[in-house]
């Protein structure tokens, strides 16, 4: 076994996995209880309707994911009612909240059989839709670096400039190329029908649309806690969640990115708030994408309940 395949089957152990998260939880608590007085100031400020207003812009995020999958859903067979894949991308979201990075992408294949189908295009769509959501939000925050770079990033901010270049892996000819062959390699049936460029294309653009909302929520808690309402609070809150959000994933050790995102979030608005604000803001952002990600899976399992499931 080569050192490589060695670390890859350390990384992969269970222990591994549950130990990163118990160290990035332990972390965050250290963090909260060290900072407990500040973070109680902090509190004051933020009102109910500054929660309303996020928890709102949560929702849709996390809608236009759903949006986004569906469209990648749609372009490789045939049509699946809202209901089904209401059913199949609610419920299989709870996976991102496993260790290990691939259980939502399991459920989705599961419970997309128990919907009639095919597995292979349940997991070709998510991951077609990750991939979508990543080199989104990184062409995102690349938009948003010459905010992000002024004393935000230092060095780490060149390297971030070739992110767009794997936009080319979305190019239909390219992508579609690459599925084949990793389905040949996996022995398993072709698709049912190439991706397009439409379909890619409007997948993009729910992508987008969805690191807008999500960096508009962080805009508004920060704004809340007596951030700027400036271009570059806009650009360090959509930008830098979008990259911190592409961190997490790449992450996959710990699950939903959990840690990771959190420190490439306060590392962008440290800048521009006080500590104890900026982790409000952080721990305040993950809390409400959370509850917007149960809030669509309940949504899920009561359309599940009301599908008729092939026989």
């Amino acid at each position: 076994m080569t050192a490589a395949a060695r670390a890859l089957a350390v990384l992969r152990s269970p222990w591994v996995r549950w130990g990163f998260l118990a160290v990035a939880v332990g972390l965050a608590v250290y963090a909260v209880v060290a900072a407990r007085d500040e973070l109680a100031d902090a509190a004051q400020q933020l009102t109910a309707g500054t929660v309303v207003v996020a928890l709102t812009l949560s929702a849709v995020f996390v809608g236009c994911t759903f949006c986004a999958w569906r469209a990648v859903l749609a372009d490789l067979g045939p049509p699946v009612g809202a209901r089904p894949a209401l059913a199949v991308f609610g419920l299989s979201q709870l996976g991102k909240y496993v260790p290990g990075g691939v259980w939502n992408v399991v459920a989705a294949a599961e419970i997309g059989a128990d919907h009639g189908i095919p597995r292979r295009r349940s997991v070709t769509t998510t991951a077609v839709a990750m991939l979508v959501g990543v080199v989104s939000g990184a062409v995102v925050g690349v938009v948003a670096l010459p905010f992000l770079a002024e004393g935000v990033l230092g060095d780490a901010a060149r390297a971030l400039w070739a992110l767009p270049l794997v936009a080319v892996v979305l190019l239909p000819p390219v992508l579609n190329r690459l599925i084949a062959r990793a389905l040949r390699l996996a022995r398993r049936d072709p698709l049912e029908r190439p991706l397009s460029w439409r379909g890619l294309g409007a997948a993009a653009l729910w992508s987008v649309a969805g690191w807008v909302c999500a960096g508009a929520q962080v805009w508004v808690l920060a704004v809340g806690l007596g951030m700027a309402t400036d271009a570059r609070g806009v650009a360090l809150a959509v930008g830098g969640y979008a990259l911190a959000w592409v961190v997490g994933f790449v992450v996959v050790v710990v699950p939903a990115g959990a840690g990771a995102r959190e420190l490439v979030l306060l590392a962008v608005l440290a800048s521009v708030l006080p500590h104890a604000a900026v982790l409000l803001v952080v721990l305040v952002s993950r809390v409400l994408v959370t509850v917007a990600d149960l809030g669509l899976a309940g949504l899920g399992a009561l359309a599940r309940r009301g599908v008729a499931r092939p026989g």
